[in-house]
């Protein structure tokens, strides 16, 4: 099954609460992400009113200058996040 992000709903901050066609669903939180990564395409990204305008297309989260991250990545870095608050509970 190819994985899509079928809807996502701004939280503040950095992060993203999302749902997948296969059932998931995650909080993602993409400062670090988009803070440690250089490339240009991500600059715009880490204004907050420029992040919080993403919408969904190509099954994934897309920013109007084209930015985006693969399902796959989101759903990685959601998996990781919901064990970190597990540890933390």
């Amino acid at each position: 099954m190819i994985l899509n992000v079928i809807s996502a709903e701004y939280r503040g901050g950095f992060t993203i609460f999302l749902s997948f066609n296969n059932g998931e669903s995650f909080l993602v939180d993409l400062k670090e992400t988009i803070f440690n990564d250089h490339r240009k395409i991500f600059e715009p990204l880490r204004n907050l009113e420029y992040f919080r305008n993403f919408h969904i297309r190509l099954n994934t989260i897309v920013w109007e200058n084209e930015a985006d991250f693969a399902p796959e990545f989101l759903l990685q870095q959601g998996k990781m996040m919901a064990r970190r608050h597990s540890l933390n509970a």
